[in-house]
């Protein structure tokens, strides 16, 4: 069993009466921005083992009654076709599947906001295709001279031209498919328009990471940094809220640099700030529910090298930058790890020098370490994937477990009629031989019944994966990295 350093349900409880006060606080109506995952907070699962990734949405559905969700999306990312680079789509067709995703957990999903709308073709036809749908579209504009020209940000050159989002509940959840859509200029801007028609209403931000009340250079907040490498977030010592309270927080920098703008927006709005320091703004209670400090600092330093593997790989394949490794391998330093400290990498690469062939390494729940080689048949994924089965299974090293009747026919409709010239059967085809076989073959199809306990394992492999199988050891919920080299010296990679 894995060892858990975070009580799930305490931060359930917590952090939906935080928000409640909060709503009290500013008489009944909040509008909170809300960054991050939402639905699959997976950074946070592996760093705070025991959060789970849905825990948001559970917390959100306690107050469902109460909440009402407001999309927003930058008009020039609808324009660029934007994509989310971990789910592959571009981020109009993400708030479609957020609008679905909100909808299926019972919540309200009031509106979507195109922010710095100036004309673009592309937002008009999705404002078009939200509205065929039945769905409420607002526009929020540009602003000349946006953040630093206060008095005409707040005025109706400024936010009063914005479109005003007809709202009907006390929590206001502001939530974009990904960073730079505009969500505290969103609030900001309802709160101008609110104050205009004498309504009561307040803002606060909902940030899982950094964890305000850990120690800067704690784990968990450096694996942070590790994470968002690559837009150049720094952790840093709140200092306004050591200069008004005496008290040591982190934020980040980004928060910490805007601040002296919002406070600024906030005095012109409501006549004085209701907050002293970004630390203020802020409503994350996850730092309360760490219940074995020892267990969160060892996830987050894994996290952190798991990190470091990805943005070589990133590097490599020319969607990263030599900057993000360099830093995160800064971050393993303070962080005081290697490498070595992964154990996968070390099996993954012996295996490789004793084959001559790319390899893999799972290590399972129990600390047993598996690999796979490359053969005719199988990929390194697909034999390790195999052979942690048959390890949790107990199902003999040698057993056959797909037979060839089954096997041959996927082979030949590869090769001989979709095109491709590897006829080696990818993880997600292994999976489906395997369930074929489980019809007839008892062990195949105990080997199918440990597919839950590969959740959490770790896996190495000696070059970069299809994303083929990337994705199905992500849906599995094994944590892979990846050597950053390709297995061929092909220019084009699938």
């Amino acid at each position: 069993m894995r060892e858990i350093g975070f009580d799930n349900e305490k931060y359930l409880k917590t952090q939906s009466k935080m928000i409640r006060e909060r709503i009290e606080k500013f008489g009944g109506k909040l509008y909170l921005e809300f960054g991050g995952k939402l639905f699959d907070d997976f950074h946070a699962s592996r760093v705070l083992p025991g959060f789970e990734p849905d825990s948001k949405i559970r917390m959100l559905r306690e107050l469902r009654d109460q909440a009402e969700i407001v999309i927003v999306i930058n008009a020039n990312d609808i324009e660029k076709n934007k994509v989310r680079g971990d789910l592959g789509i571009t981020y109009d067709l993400d708030v479609l599947r957020l609008i679905d995703a909100f909808r299926a957990n019972g919540l309200y999903v009031g509106s979507v906001v195109l922010t710095r709308y100036a004309g673009q073709p592309a937002a008009e036809v999705f404002q078009s295709k939200l509205e065929t749908l039945g769905v409420r579209v607002y526009r929020h504009y540009p602003i000349e001279g946006y953040p630093s020209d206060i008095a005409k940000i707040v005025s109706e050159e400024g936010y009063g031209r914005d479109q005003y989002i007809e709202t009907s509940r006390s929590l206001v959840v502001v939530t974009a498919p990904g960073p730079g859509s505009g969500k505290m200029a969103t609030c900001l801007s309802q709160l101008y328009q609110d104050h205009q028609r004498g309504v009561k209403a307040g803002y606060a931000k909902f940030e899982t990471f950094p964890i305000w009340n850990l120690p800067l250079k704690h784990p968990v907040n450096l694996a942070y940094e590790a994470a968002t490498a690559d837009l150049n977030d720094v952790n840093m010592l709140d200092p306004l809220h050591l200069e008004a309270y005496g008290e040591t927080t982190v934020n980040y920098n980004r928060d910490v640099e805007i601040f002296p703008v919002l406070n600024a927006i906030f005095t012109q709005i409501f006549g004085s700030s209701p907050y002293k320091s970004p630390t203020d703004m802020g409503v994350n209670m996850a730092g309360y529910c760490i219940v074995d400090d020892e267990v969160v600092r060892k996830a987050a330093r894994e996290e952190i090298v798991r990190r470091y593997y990805e943005a070589q790989c990133d590097h490599r394949m020319g969607t990263g930058s030599e900057e993000a490794v360099y830093k995160i391998q800064l971050l393993m330093q303070q962080a005081g790890v290697t490498a070595a400290d992964r154990p996968v990498i070390a099996a993954a690469l012996a295996k490789e020098e004793a084959t001559g062939e790319p390899a893999m390494a799972m290590e399972l729940p129990d600390g047993t370490l598996v690999t796979g080689k490359t053969s005719d048949l199988l990929g390194p994924a697909s034999a390790v994937l195999l052979n942690a089965l048959k390890k949790l299974g107990k199902i003999d090293d040698e057993a056959l477990l797909m037979s060839p009747q089954v096997i041959e026919p996927i082979q030949d409709l590869k090769v001989n009629h979709l095109g491709n010239h590897n006829p080696r059967l990818h993880t997600d085809e292994v999976l489906l031989a395997l369930s074929i076989c489980a019809v007839t073959d008892p062990r195949a199809k105990t080997a199918i019944e440990q597919l839950k306990g590969l959740n959490g394992c770790e896996a190495h492999s000696t070059v970069i994966l299809s994303q083929v199988d990337k994705s199905t050891f992500h849906k599995l919920g094994v944590r892979l990295t990846c050597e950053p080299k390709h297995q061929t010296n092909k220019l084009f990679h699938r």
